[in-house]
């Protein structure tokens, strides 16, 4: 009987470590929410700053072709995309809901 005596309070233990999880996780999974959407929104906007130069350059040398053309399309559309999204990025991280 010793050893049912020592798992006799184990369950109000786990209930116990669950309350506690359940009050603490929250507090800190919205901060890290906040962050991972926040760093993921400036590598976005990173990548298309980075294509701006490139695609700047091409169209100062469009000379009408198709492929130069292409190449400046192609290349407002990435801008735009990752662009688009790094600001919802930085809007999602703003929504995440607050503690109460």
């Amino acid at each position: 009987m010793p050893v049912l005596l020592r798992w006799e309070g184990s369950s109000q233990m786990f209930a116990l470590v669950r309350r506690f999880l359940q009050h603490v996780l929250p507090a800190v999974i919205r901060p890290l929410r906040i962050v991972w959407n926040q760093i993921v929104g400036f590598l976005f906007l990173v990548l298309a700053v980075s294509a701006v130069p490139r695609t700047v350059h091409s169209a100062r040398e469009l000379d009408g072709g198709p492929e130069a053309l292409f190449r400046v399309f192609l290349g407002g559309i990435f801008i735009t995309l990752m662009a688009a999204f790094g600001i919802y990025s930085f809007w999602r991280a703003h929504k995440v809901p607050k503690l109460r």
